[in-house]
Order: C-alpha cells, then sequence, then structure tokens
C-alpha cells in the first residue's frame, strides 16, 4: 500500500551517505541512513526514532525532516509529522515532496483547504505529475468545489489515460451535479482499468440500486466486491444489502422490460478544452481497453477515494466487453486553454437525493462521504476600507513571437493500386493485433497492407493512426500525406494530420491544415476547437482564438467544452 518516496534530492544525498559509510561516517548520516533502512522495512516506530536522532544532528537538512515527517505519519503521529513537514518547508521551499506529504497528510485530517493550498503550490512547479492533480481533485472534491475538481481529474487523465481514480473522482463529482448515469460511466471506466478497484465497485454498485434503480447491476457489482480478497473491513453491511436485494428480486413482480443500465464506454468528456477525438468512418475495429492500471508514484500511501481493492480480480463478467467501434487517434498532447491564474466561479453543487438519516450515518453517507463537501470553514472577516491600499496596475508584457520549425511537405503523388487480395490477409492481421492491444504488431502488419496495396486508403490511414497512438510521429505524417493524396477530402486524415504536425512541432503548418479543413467544412466544429487552441497557446494570437471559440459556441452551444471556452472568453476580452 505504501509507495516509496521519489526525489532526487534525496537520492543523490543517499548515495553520497553510502559512498561515506566505506570509511568513518559521522552520527547523523549513520542515524539517517539507519531511519531509511527501518523505513523501508516498514519498521516506522525505530525510523522515526533515528529520524530523529538524525534531524536533531543535522538540523538543517530539509531531506531528513521530511523523511522524520513520513516516518511519524505511518506510525500514526499526525501532528508530529505536520511539524516535521512544515520545518523541512521552511528549510527548503523548493523541496516539493514535503509539500505533497504535508498536504496529503492535512487531506486525512479534512483540513481540505490547507491541503489545497499545498496540492496548487505542488501542480504549479510539476504541471505534469498526475500525482499532485490527483490530490488537489480530492481536496477540491471535499470542498465542494465540482468544476475545479473535474478540471484536475482530467488534468490527471490527459497524462494518464488509464488512471482508476481519477475516474472514480469524476463519477463522485458527477454525483454531485446530480447525473448519476455519467457518474456510472466513470465507476465503470475506472472498473475496466482496475478490474479489483474497491472503492469504484461499490460506487457503481450503490448507483446503480439508489439513483438508477438497477438492481441487477448493483447485485452483479455488490458481488464482486464481497469477492474481493482481502474481505473488505465493511464485509457485512454490504453482504446484508446485497442478500436483501437478491431476495427482493425473486420475491418481485415481473415488470416490464426497461433498458439495462450496463458500463457504457467511453465515459463523458472530462472537463478540459482540448481537440475532440477524431475518428475514422472506413473500417470498424474493437475499441482498445484500458491499459493496466497506473499506481501513481506518492509519498505515503493514501487513496483519493479512501477505499483501496485487493489484487485479486473481478469475477468473470463483471466488466462488460467494451463495443465495437472505429479506429481512434487521441492526441497524447492536450492544450489547455483556460488561464492558470484564472479561476472560473465553483457552480453549486446539485443536492443529490439521499435516504432519510437515522441517529447515525446510514451506510449509504459511508459510501459516498467522500462525495458530500465539508462544512465550509467560518468567513475571514475583512479589514476597514480605509487600511485597504489601491492595487498598482500591471503591465503586461506580451511574450516574444516563437520561431517555430515548419514541416518539409512531401507531397506524394497518387499511387498505383496493388494486391488488394494479399493487402486483405495482412489488414486482417493487423485487426487482430489492434484488438489484443498489440500496438507494434498492427503497425507493422499495416504498413505490409499499405505496401502491398499502396492504394488502399483504409490501410494508409490506420497505419497512420497507430504511428500517432505509439507517438511515431514522424511515420504517421508520412502516411497521413500518403492517405491525403488518395483521399483529399478525408476529414479524418487531414484532422490527424494536424494533430500530428503539432505534436512535432510544426504549429503554423499544423494551423494551415486545420484552416483547410474549414475553407471546405466552415462548421467542422473540431477544426474549429483545435485552431482556437493553438492560437490560444503556441501562436499568442487571442483574437483569432476568440473568432474560433465564438464559433465552436455558436455551432454547438451544448458542446462539452462549452463552459471552459466561456471562461477563457471571459478571462481574455476583446
Amino acid at each position: 500500500m505504501s509507495a516509496k518516496i521519489i526525489s532526487v534530492r534525496s537520492a543523490v544525498l543517499f548515495f553520497a551517505l553510502l559512498l561515506a559509510a566505506a570509511g568513518c561516517t559521522p552520527a547523523g548520516p549513520r542515524a539517517l541512513l539507519k531511519g531509511k533502512k527501518y523505513l523501508d522495512h516498514g519498521d516506522y516506530t525505530e525510523a522515526a526514532a533515528q529520524f530523529k536522532t538524525a534531524t536533531a544532528l543535522l538540523a538543517t537538512n530539509a531531506a531528513a525532516w521530511n523523511y522524520y515527517g513520513v516516518a511519524l505519519h505511518r506510525a500514526g503521529q499526525p501532528d508530529d509529522a505536520i511539524n516535521a513537514y512544515q520545518r523541512a518547508l521552511e528549510l527548503d521551499r523548493d523541496l516539493l515532496e514535503a509539500r505533497l506529504n504535508l498536504g496529503t497528510l492535512l487531506l486525512e485530517q479534512n483540513r481540505a483547504e490547507e491541503a489545497k493550498a499545498e496540492f496548487t503550490a505542488y501542480t504549479l512547479r510539476r504541471p505534469n505529475e498526475a500525482a499532485g492533480w490527483l490530490k488537489l481533485g480530492a481536496a477540491q472534491l471535499k470542498l465542494g468545489e465540482i468544476v475545479p475538481a473535474e478540471r484536475s481529474f482530467s488534468a490527471v487523465l490527459s497524462l494518464k489515460t488509464s488512471e482508476p481514480e481519477a475516474y472514480n473522482g469524476l463519477g463522485l463529482a458527477r454525483i454531485q451535479r446530480g447525473k448519476p448515469r455519467d457518474a456510472a460511466q466513470f465507476f465503470a471506466a475506472a472498473v475496466q482499468a482496475k478490474p479489483d478497484y474497491a472503492a469504484a465497485i461499490l460506487n457503481l454498485a450503490t448507483v446503480s440500486q439508489q439513483y438508477l434503480r438497477d438492481n441487477k447491476t448493483a447485485l452483479e457489482n455488490y458481488r464482486a466486491y464481497l469477492s474481493l480478497t482481502p474481505r473488505p473491513a465493511n464485509y457485512d453491511d454490504v453482504n446484508a444489502l446485497a442478500n436483501a436485494l437478491e431476495q427482493s428480486r425473486a420475491t418481485a413482480t415481473p415488470a416490464p422490460a426497461q433498458e439495462p443500465v450496463t458500463r457504457p464506454n467511453p465515459p463523458p468528456a472530462p472537463f478540459a478544452i482540448t481537440e475532440p477525438k477524431p475518428t475514422t468512418k472506413t473500417y470498424p475495429v474493437a475499441s482498445p481497453r484500458p491499459a493496466t492500471a497506473y499506481h501513481v508514484p506518492t509519498n505515503l500511501a493514501v487513496t483519493a477515494n479512501g477505499t483501496h481493492g485487493s489484487q485479486a480480480q473481478r469475477s468473470t463478467g463483471a466488466v462488460n466487453p467494451l463495443p465495437t467501434q472505429t479506429v481512434q487517434v487521441a492526441p497524447e498532447q492536450r492544450i489547455v486553454t483556460t488561464p492558470v491564474a484564472t479561476s472560473p466561479a465553483p457552480q453549486p453543487a446539485v443536492e443529490i437525493p439521499v435516504p432519510p438519516a437515522a441517529e447515525k450515518p446510514s451506510f449509504w453517507h459511508r459510501v459516498f462521504a467522500y462525495s458530500r463537501p465539508e462544512p465550509a470553514p467560518e468567513p475571514i472577516t475583512p479589514l476597514p476600507g480605509n487600511t485597504v491600499k489601491p492595487a498598482q496596475p500591471v503591465v503586461i508584457i506580451p511574450p516574444a513571437p516563437v520561431d517555430f520549425p515548419r514541416y518539409n511537405y512531401l507531397s506524394p503523388r497518387r499511387p498505383a493500386a496493388g494486391d488488394r487480395r494479399a493487402a486483405g490477409g495482412a489488414f486482417t492481421q493487423a485487426r487482430l493485433a489492434e484488438q489484443n492491444e498489440n500496438w507494434d504488431a498492427a503497425l507493422a502488419a499495416y504498413r505490409q497492407a499499405a505496401e502491398l496495396d499502396p492504394a488502399w486508403f483504409e490501410a494508409q490511414y490506420n497505419a497512420g493512426v497507430i504511428a500517432h497512438r505509439l507517438r511515431n510521429y514522424s511515420a504517421a505524417l508520412v502516411n497521413y500525406e500518403t492517405a491525403l493524396a488518395l483521399q483529399p477530402d478525408s476529414v479524418d486524415a487531414r484532422y490527424n494530420f494536424a494533430l500530428a504536425l503539432k505534436a512535432s512541432g510544426f504549429v503554423p503548418d499544423a494551423a494551415d491544415e486545420l484552416k483547410k479543413i474549414l475553407a471546405a467544412n466552415p462548421a467542422e466544429v473540431r477544426a474549429h476547437l483545435a485552431l482556437a487552441n493553438l492560437c490560444a497557446q503556441q501562436l499568442h494570437d487571442p483574437t483569432l482564438a476568440r473568432r474560433h471559440y465564438q464559433k465552436v459556441l455558436e455551432l454547438d452551444p451544448k458542446n462539452a467544452q462549452a463552459a471552459d471556452i466561456r471562461f477563457w472568453l471571459a478571462a481574455n476580452p476583446e
């Protein structure tokens, strides 16, 4: 359950100490080494004793204080651990591991506002680490800041698309917004990413029963939860619920058939302004399943959602297979246009109907304890008006223009037709490899099909898609250009070509390709959105960005990114 601390600073320190151990090691470093050894072996009390000695002898060593805080934290001494973390930060404000540890401990103590401040500082310095965004989303969710929490969890998924705790957090957020069907989709996505994720299994069962009235799915997931090893702490409560539900289903009068509530895929779009995922309309293949669950490396073993599952897998059939859909290309690097410094006003949370409360909190309150906000702190009394000094005007210096590289277009001619029959066998092999998520084999087979019949658009396009997925952008660009030579009017191929150009750093060329799409298809929403993102972030052209964002709202007022776009427009007036 615990995770090792990741810190280059600490690693260098201990490496130096290990070298010194060959000679006469001073008492302070020796205690530090012993404490680290005890910590790695789970003897937290003895580790804390050694780190206490180390901090007494190395009083200005921030890393030592951070390790002391970790040992105290794991030994169940939270107050002393907080003092140790704060001392580490006093000595080194840039020791972000201590900041993440401190925020984690504050969140465990329901001091969500203080925890949020620590996580915010962490994500500002390390925006590409999913751990900080995951913790920040958890704190925001506890504070009832639903929209910011959705942004944070979406940031996690932009960095690690199969992170189950982020899907679970989005599900809890959707429950608070009164959207149980969306919540069920996110919980299902979390289970698909990690089949033994106890919190998501139980949440999916609870939503199915309490909100969607789908007792069949609820019972299936209750039984899957009860089958986890080791046995969950609330096994008896959940087992009683499952037995009662099973008895009620057995005695109930058969009702008219209703549309079953299963685990749909994919989940609703996360809350971030990004380009929509393009799909080809040429040849259906099985949608890729989420990858193996990614365990976020945090400094202390705590969960974002309270309950952890075991290493046992769910019973067969607990997760429905994903539906068949077309090949998808998801750009790995997403562009978020909402300025970091501008925070939108939090939207009011939707009141969630819950069973009447008894003398003690009900089981449903315990299941969704993480999803309801803690009482807000008392408001701070403002200073008298005559003590407030007028703010000094801020001079905004626009960024210097970036000299982007330009793409050397191959501009291939339309290739001649080849042996379509032989290419068909290779294409079938590529589809099978793709269904098994063997992306390298799929790419090789699609390339073989394209070589046997260079004029086969689907083979050229899908080879580009898989190369794009593998971040082999140079190969993807060649395949996309060849596909466009075969079908110049293919919006999907040109859109993916633009995304690959952007990922390769050829930003002006990516913008030119998007403009070509819009010249022939003025109502293509995803091209307007992608071009607006490029103008807002890379090209620093807010005027053009505004024009295309407004066009997105005009063409698709209910676009999943509409709220983010409005925030950006409000923060970037004309």
